[in-house]
């Protein structure tokens, strides 16, 4: 018996097929698009905000902290793959080590098809260290919860989310901007 082959079909009517990804079926017009309509914290914050206004915020605050636009490209990057396969709670990602696999495998692949550049340790730290201090940052403003004792530090404000449009187009602009500097 022959195994069907399991696609996803992406809003550029691509087939993505999620354990075997390649770099043709990466589009930033896909991860732009499904990244504006996915909330974050699994849609538990108090008002509507986005992965893609997440994205751009890391992209702002590695900026505000004075890292390269190669940094500030990645940050805006860092969470591309959920645009393909959804994201995971914390909590339940570390009993699920299948799932991180993919997404990290999946997110090297969006690097080098987008970003089109090695990636270094110092530049994923730097994503990193700026990802948790928005996290903290987004669950204070939007949720009311502090999940870290000592706040982190956050170099920018935070605000609400725009219309999807608007967050789509702006995060567009700002990959083929900072595309432009590598």
């Amino acid at each position: 018996m022959a195994i069907e082959k399991c696609c996803i079909s992406t809003f550029h009517n691509h087939n993505f097929d999620p354990t075997l990804p390649t770099a043709e079926d990466i589009c930033i017009e896909d991860i732009a698009h499904a990244l504006s309509y996915i909330c974050r914290a699994n849609g538990h914050f108090r008002a509507f905000y986005s992965v893609a206004r997440h994205s751009l915020n890391c992209a702002y605050e590695v900026k505000a902290r004075g890292f390269s636009e190669k940094v500030q490209l990645l940050a805006l990057l860092h969470d591309s793959a959920e645009s393909y396969i959804g994201d995971l709670t914390r909590p339940l990602r570390r009993h699920i080590p299948e799932f991180t696999e993919y997404e990290k495998q999946l997110q090297k692949l969006i690097y080098e098809k987008l970003a089109t550049t090695a990636v270094t340790q110092e530049e994923v730290a730097a994503v990193k260290m700026s990802d948790d201090s928005l996290l903290y940052h987004e669950f204070r403003t939007f949720h009311g919860a502090e999940l870290f004792e000592t706040a982190p530090e956050l170099h920018i404000t935070l605000a609400p989310d725009k219309p999807f449009e608007e967050t789509e187009r702006e995060f567009l602009e700002m990959y083929q901007y900072l595309l432009s500097f590598i």
